[in-house]
Formats: structure tokens, sequence, C-alpha cells
């Protein structure tokens, strides 16, 4: 117990004398301080008296899928700052393969008496996968939040960008680079954000007079040092200065080959310093010498 005193004390930055009065139900102690000591008992593990336990904690759960994906962490930063500033406090709840699954940590944000919970990706978003822990917090009525499409009949609130615009802009724009092979790099099979972007693909093909290829999907990403891999079939060689003709919509484009000069349609190839002769200045588009670049800039990176 005393041990307890002293955490809660240190945690909060009071005596022990005021963690005690907060404990015993004393008066004397502010409701900032008394709430303070309440959620130090909720962070550090601590159960709380029985006369309190009926008052719900200021926490906020906030369950991700991982942390190895980027997106992740910055909703983690975001979200947790916002709550933070109206005096909640986010509890990071990361699933790991074969660690705590999604309905333990609910469980386990049940019995600390959060505010509420929110999940930023997760299995909300399968078909195949178990609700039911997410159907527990709604008969609780514990407010939750989903970030990203959800499978129809939650009926919970969520947050989530419009996948069919957002592909149909990726689309077009990859087509006005010039790519003539575009794939799609995708979730599960039964991943419902997944679903949208393929079948907003498909629509995009057809209105520019093409079929989508099977060959071009890809839907089971392995893994390879943390990060999903996967490779489209049909990938282009490029000649420098050449964009290759192959992309996806759900990644990022492949990567332009590094390049030693620059030419535009009808003009010679593009001329090189020699490795004794002191480097010209460079296009500042394209960083070719400006003898061999062809590109708009050419009068202003010459002089003339």
């Amino acid at each position: 117990m005393a041990r307890r005193l002293a955490q809660v004390a240190k945690k909060v930055g009071v005596s022990e004398a005021t963690v005690s009065r907060v404990l015993n139900g004393k008066p004397g102690v502010s409701d900032a301080t008394r709430q303070a000591v309440l959620t130090a008992l909720d962070v550090l593990g601590y159960e709380r008296p029985t006369q309190l336990r009926g008052e719900r904690a200021r926490l906020v759960g906030l369950v991700l899928p991982e942390l190895q994906n980027p997106i992740f962490p910055a909703f983690a930063e975001v979200i947790g700052g916002a709550l933070a500033q109206r005096g909640l406090t986010p509890v990071l709840c990361t699933q790991t393969k074969g660690g705590v699954s999604e309905a333990d940590y609910v469980d386990l944000l049940l019995q600390q008496q959060v505010s509420g919970v929110v999940f930023a990706g997760g299995l909300f978003a399968q078909a195949d996968a178990p609700h039911e822990h997410y159907r527990r917090l709604a008969e609780r009525r514990i407010p939750v939040v989903l970030v990203n499409a959800a499978i129809d009949g939650l009926d919970l609130p969520c947050i989530a960008c419009d996948d069919a615009v957002a592909v149909e802009q990726a689309w077009r724009n990859l087509v006005s680079l010039g790519h003539e092979h575009i794939g799609l790099v995708l979730g599960p099979p039964d991943h419902v954000p997944s679903r949208r972007k393929r079948a907003a693909a498909r629509a995009a093909a057809r209105a520019a007079g093409r079929e989508l290829a099977d060959e071009f999907q890809e839907s089971s990403m392995p893994r390879r040092c943390g990060r999903p891999v996967a490779r489209l079939p049909g990938r282009q060689r490029s000649r420098p200065g050449r964009l290759p003709r192959t992309a996806a919509v759900d990644g990022r484009p492949p990567a332009r080959p590094p390049s030693h000069g620059c030419r535009s349609p009808g003009t010679g190839p593009p001329t090189r310093p020699t490795a004794r002769s002191p480097t010209p200045p460079r296009c500042s588009l394209c960083t070719a010498p400006p003898s061999g670049c062809g590109g708009p800039n050419r009068a202003s990176a010459t002089g003339r």
C-alpha cells in the first residue's frame, strides 16, 4: 500500500497524504487533483477503491494494428495530442504477431473503465474477421470511433476517405504521366477499403476503354523486413530519361532511373562533360549540362 501511494504521488506530483485523501474519499482536495490521482491509478495499473469504481476514468484507448507502417505512429501522435488537450489520457494498444489480440485489448480497456476507444485501422475493416468485441463496446455504451472504412452492420461512427474518388484521381494522374500498365497493391481479399479501390479501378479502366487484368492486381502482400512487398508483372525497363510505363495506384510509382542528360523529342543525344573538363553549369530542372538540355530552361541555363 505504501509503495502504491508513493508511485501515484510521484506520478501526479503531490504528497502521499493527498493521494490517501483521494483514495479514502476525504475532502480537502481539488477536483483537478482528485481526477489526476484517479487517472494515475489507471495508468499505473492499480485498481480503484470500491467506492470509486463507478466513475469512468478519463482514459481513451487508441488501438493500432501495427507501428511499422508510418501512418499509424502519425495517427497516434495527432490523436494523442488532441486527447491530451482535452484532459484525456491516451492508452496506446499496439498489436504484434503472436501477441495480445484486439479483443484482448478491449477486455483490458473495459477493466480500466475507459471513457472511449479509437480504432485506427483494425479488424472492423475485414469482413471475415471476428467483430464481437466491437458489439460489446456498443452494448456498454462506450464511445467508439473507427478510422478507415468499416464493414456494414457495425453501426459505429467511422471516419474514412472516399476510396473511389482517391483511386480515380490516382488513376488519371498516372495516365497523364504516360503510364500504360497500372497495377493495384491491395490488402487482403476481405478488406473493405481494398474492395472499394478495386471496384473504382475497374470502373476507371473501363472508362478509358480498357480492362483491369487480374495479373496487375496483388491482394496478398508478403512482408520483407517488416514492409509489405508486392511484385507486379509486366514491368518494362526504361531507357535513361524515359519514365517507366508501369505504376502502382496504391503505392509509389517506380523510381525514375538516373540520367546524365536530358533531351526533348527531336533533339540529338545529350552531351556529357569529360572527366577532365570543368563541370559546366546545370539545368535548373533536369540537372543536365546546358548543351544537352532540350528543356524549357535552356536559355536561362546557358545565359543566351
